[in-house]
């Protein structure tokens, strides 16, 4: 289980990517450089990083699912993802 603070900065990092997404784009068709380096640094898509929705866990995320490799193993034992059973041989 991650840290609230860190979930939280997480959502405030995706937060300013999508207030500054249109600036940042037209900054960078019109080739502004310097323009964009005065914005945020937090507004950069490539600082967001992709974590566990339920426990916040960065590493091990199943983009199909939007959950953490252990996240997914727990439910799928306990039957809460539909269509996906434990291999067993």
């Amino acid at each position: 289980m991650a840290k609230e603070g860190v979930k939280a900065r997480e959502v405030k990092r995706a937060r300013i990517v999508a207030k500054y997404a249109e600036k940042r784009a037209a900054l960078k068709a019109a080739g502004d450089f310097i323009g964009l380096d005065k914005l945020p640094k937090a507004s950069s898509p490539v600082k967001l990083h992709n974590r566990c929705k339920l426990t916040g866990r960065p590493r091990g995320y199943m983009r199909q699912f939007g959950i953490s490799r252990v996240t997914f193993r727990e439910m799928a034992l306990a039957g809460k993802i539909p269509g996906v059973k434990k291999a067993s041989w």
